[in-house]
């Protein structure tokens, strides 16, 4: 299926089944934030975090305290996204294509 999509086309993923190794969740992870509204979500997420960072003065040094990133993206069976392929992630896509169903959107 991957050797026959083009770079631009928009496809849809859905997670079949979970992997054990955690290698294949970062990249099933990584490919989810892909999709256009969880990429807008942690935009706003990070421009939110940089207007509230508290910054103090130590040894007459500017300290940040760093805020925690939330996890917008959850790795569950049956859950899907949209994102338009590109020939430099269909090495993560032939990795993983076992434990997702890709078709065209």
């Amino acid at each position: 299926m991957i050797d026959t999509l083009k770079p631009g086309q928009k496809i849809r993923c859905t997670v079949l089944k979970l992997p054990k190794a955690a290698a294949d969740c970062k990249t099933i992870e990584r490919l989810m934030r892909r999709d256009p509204a969880v990429t807008r979500g942690l935009r706003n997420s990070h421009k939110k975090r940089q207007e509230t960072t508290v910054t103090y003065n130590r040894g007459n040094r500017d300290w940040v305290q760093r805020q925690k990133v939330g996890k917008i993206v959850r790795l569950v069976t049956g859950n899907s996204w949209t994102c338009t392929f590109d020939m430099s992630i269909a090495p993560d896509f032939k990795a993983v294509q076992t434990f997702l169903k890709i078709e065209a959107a």
